[in-house]
C-alpha cells in the first residue's frame, strides 16, 4: 500500500511536500490540472476506452459461443481442440510479440488502435471459465427451452447467458483491468498521440514532459488508474463471488 498512499499524498500536496510528510501540509489539485494540460490526456482516455471497449465486446461474443459449443455439443476433436485452447493459457503473450507484429505490419494495422486490440480478442480464458459455468447448468431448463420453440442461439441467450452473469462481470473486470494496464504491446505497436493509449501516454509524459516532478506524474497517474479502482469498488463483490463460485466447480 506504501506506493500508492505516497502518490496520494504527493498528488494533492504541493511539489515541496512531496518529500515532506507534514500533516498541516495544504492541499491542491493544481497537479491534476497541471498534468491534464501537459499532455493529451483526454485522447489517451478515449484511446483506452476504445480499445478495451472493443476487445472485450469481441472477446465475449467469441467466448460465449465456443464455450457454448465446447459444453453442450459432441463433435469430433472436441477434447483436442479445448485442450489447444488451454495450451494458449500456458504461453505468455510477451512470447508472440516479434511474430504478432510481424502480422500487423502484413495486415497494415501498425500504430492503430484496431493493431493493439487484434491479438487479444480470442480469450482462452473466458473460454475456459465460460465452459465451466455452462457446463453446472442443468439440462432440464435446456430442454424446456426447446420445448417452448427456443432455437440454438434463443436458449444461449436466454438461459446460459443469464445464468452466467457473474461469470460475466468477473472476466469483464479481468479483460478491462488487464487491457487498460498493458504497456509493453501498445508501446511497440504504436507511434504516434492519435492511437497511444493511457499506459504509454503516461509513460512518454513521465520520461519527457515532467522530468522529476513527482507531485505532476503522480497526479497523472492516479487518473490513469482512477478508472479501475473505481470499476473494482462498484463490482467487487460480484468479482468476489464470481470467482468463489467457480473454484466450487
Amino acid at each position: 500500500m506504501l506506493p500508492l498512499l505516497y502518490a496520494v499524498w504527493t498528488a494533492f500536496h504541493p511539489g515541496e511536500y512531496a518529500a515532506r510528510f507534514d500533516l498541516l501540509a495544504p492541499l491542491t489539485l493544481d497537479n491534476f490540472a497541471e498534468a491534464w494540460i501537459a499532455a493529451p490526456f483526454a485522447r489517451y482516455f478515449f484511446n483506452s476506452f476504445v480499445l478495451v471497449t472493443s476487445i472485450l465486446a469481441v472477446q465475449l461474443v467469441l467466448s460465449t459461443l465456443a464455450a457454448f459449443a465446447f459444453a453442450r455439443f459432441e463433435f469430433w476433436g472436441r477434447d483436442v481442440l479445448f485442450a489447444l485452447v488451454l495450451v494458449q493459457l500456458m504461453i505468455m503473450p510477451d512470447v508472440l510479440i516479434v511474430e504478432n507484429y510481424r502480422t500487423m505490419r502484413g495486415l497494415e494495422l501498425v500504430d492503430s488502435i484496431l493493431g493493439i486490440g487484434l491479438p487479444y480478442m480470442a480469450s482462452a480464458f473466458g473460454i475456459f471459465l465460460l465452459r465451466q459455468t455452462f457446463k453446472t447448468v442443468p439440462r432440464e431448463l435446456d430442454e424446456a427451452a426447446r420445448v417452448e420453440g427456443c432455437n440454438i442461439l434463443q436458449v444461449l441467450w436466454k438461459v446460459y447467458v443469464p445464468l452466467a452473469r457473474p461469470v460475466y462481470i468477473a472476466f469483464g473486470l479481468v479483460s478491462v483491468s488487464h487491457h487498460w494496464n498493458n504497456f509493453l504491446w501498445p508501446l511497440i505497436i504504436t507511434n504516434s498521440v492519435t492511437t497511444r493509449p493511457v499506459t504509454v501516454g503516461l509513460s512518454v509524459f513521465a520520461s519527457t514532459d515532467q522530468g522529476i516532478d513527482w507531485s505532476i506524474i503522480t497526479a497523472a497517474t492516479l487518473m490513469s488508474s482512477g478508472p479501475l479502482l473505481i470499476a473494482f469498488l462498484l463490482f467487487q463483490r460480484q468479482f468476489v463471488q464470481s470467482f468463489i463460485r467457480a473454484g466450487i466447480r
